[in-house]
């Protein structure tokens, strides 16, 4: 279970029960310009959390034709194993973004000699930051109709939590640039040595 994919289709199946197609078309409204994939590596995600017992067949109701009879597609729901693997792996990345930003800050910081490359890494690093090219938020034209998906499907409380996630992220992050900024430009003006 390495794959961001199989955690985020887990994700979606969490959100709520959904079948193969409607997996994938939300895959792809909420993540495919962070995480693209294909339609078959969402069914092969399907089939991995099956095979580990994080996500189960929803049973058919009664007088429902099953599948392979002209019936309803196959849906799937998250089992509690899932549910809690997932609340793991979700601290778990939130972990390792943490460490990785402490980790860029650190190892710039090893540029306290050479202050002109760090400031040069800084002006890229904040042009990567005021970049929203690929940068989509979901608006209400994207989202599918409700007689493509049997569930109402609206941009909702992930996409509000990414926004806001991501607006605050960068203004905390271009704030810092400026901060680092100031350092590496007094200790090229030398102002001062490194601490």
């Amino acid at each position: 279970m390495r794959s961001p994919t199989n955690w985020t289709v887990l994700g979606l199946v969490i959100e709520r029960e959904s079948y193969g197609w409607e997996l994938w078309k939300r895959f792809d409204l909420l993540y495919g310009d962070v995480l693209p994939v294909s339609e078959p590596k969402v069914y092969g995600a399907i089939d991995a959390l099956l095979g580990r017992g994080l996500i189960e067949l929803v049973p058919v109701p009664p007088g429902v034709p099953s599948v392979g009879e002209g019936g309803q597609r196959p849906h799937y729901r998250a089992t509690r194993e899932g549910l809690e693997r997932y609340a793991e792996w979700v601290i778990a990345e939130a972990r390792a973004h943490h460490r990785r930003s402490l980790l860029f800050a650190r190892q710039l910081g090893a540029l306290a000699h050479q202050p002109q490359d760090a400031l040069a890494i800084l002006d890229r690093y904040e042009q990567a930051c005021l970049d929203d090219k690929g940068a989509r938020v979901p608006t209400v034209r994207d989202v599918p109709t409700v007689g493509e998906f049997p569930f109402r499907v609206v941009p909702g409380l992930a996409d509000r939590l990414a926004s806001v996630y991501g607006r605050d992220v960068k203004a905390a992050t271009l704030a810092w640039i400026e901060y680092a900024r100031r350092e590496f430009q007094a200790l090229a003006d030398g102002a001062r040595g490194p601490r």
